[in-house]
């Protein structure tokens, strides 16, 4: 076996699943799943949900696919350097894939985007262009992008995420079965509940680049107020109110006690992973203890709705 695809102290697969990000492809397919259900919209094909997979996968390792000399303070970085031609490889794989998925949905089903509206454009583009914003690109935009912006950072991350999972599954499956689409209230909320839980827990992680982010000058939350500021002024208010726009359509809409109770858990997880924080933790603890909030919460709200409707 070859020693160089495990970093001391952690298994090659979980070296793979969360330095690779295969687990945010895992997270944007369950959360996928769950805006499918609380919308009241049959799941959409698995090859939808293979799209978003390599899709979130492929957005998250961008930035890492580059070789680095020597070895660094960083597991990730080590990681990623160590295993740059195995990266390379499937980052090329997934965008061909994406290519070519591209040309063949262009190809048989090109009435649907003829039969688009205005809206529905901007719905569909809006998002990846936000994304793009994000990274920028040193040719266009040059070295613009709105990731260089600290406290907005955050909320750009939450709205990309929020689209992706809350309002493409039901754009998707009404473009796919030429039903009419509109926005709705109800989107709009859980829309809502995923840009404040996901930019919640981008400002954790902003918590561990305090350092590297101080140097640069980087106007984080974190750098601005502090740890503690950041936790009780900043993450909690913020959760509050993913909370108070899930219990408005939770009361609106009659859900049962266990529902609602299940639904709750991701939010008193995130108050109590919030307020660990205060103490330093590894790359490995963010990446699955404050990831996985995500998949947490999308599996209680898969439950809750197969369950307890």
């Amino acid at each position: 076996m070859n020693k160089e695809l495990s970093i001391p102290g952690s298994s090659k697969l979980i070296d793979l699943i969360f330095y690779g990000n295969y687990f945010y492809g895992i997270c944007a397919v369950a959360l996928s799943i769950e805006a499918n259900l609380q919308q009241r919209i049959p799941l959409n094909n698995f090859f939808y949900f293979f799209l978003v997979f390599i899709g979130a996968v492929l957005v998250y390792t961008y930035p890492y696919v580059r070789r680095s000399i020597g070895e660094s303070a960083d597991k990730r970085t080590n990681w990623y350097s160590r295993n740059y031609n195995f990266v390379f490889a499937s980052q090329l794989s997934f965008t061909i894939i994406l290519c070519l998925s591209f040309v063949w949905v262009t190809w048989k089903h090109n009435e649907i985007f003829y039969e688009m509206t205005i809206e529905q454009w901007i719905i569909l583009l809006i998002f990846p262009v936000v994304a793009a914003l994000y990274y920028g690109n040193k040719i266009i935009l040059r070295k613009y992008s709105l990731r260089n912006i600290g406290w907005l950072k955050p909320f750009v991350i939450g709205f990309t995420w929020a689209g992706v999972v809350t309002v493409y599954p039901a754009l998707a499956y009404s473009l796919f079965n030429k039903i009419e689409y509109q926005l709705s209230w109800v989107t709009a909320l859980l829309f809502l509940k995923n840009l404040m839980f996901v930019a919640v827990l981008c400002i954790m992680f902003d918590i561990k680049d305090y350092a590297a982010d101080y140097i640069s000058r980087l106007k984080t939350f974190v750098v601005d107020f502090g740890l503690r500021k950041t936790i009780f002024t900043i993450l909690f208010p913020l959760s509050v109110i993913g909370l108070l726009s899930f219990l408005y359509y939770a009361i609106s809409h009659d859900f049962s006690v266990m529902k609602v109770i299940l639904n709750l858990v991701p939010f008193i997880l995130l108050f109590s992973v919030a307020r660990s924080l205060r103490r330093r933790r590894s790359i490995l603890y963010y990446l699955t203890v404050v990831d996985g909030l995500m998949l947490i919460k999308a599996i209680c709200g898969i439950i809750a709705i197969s369950f307890f409707d």
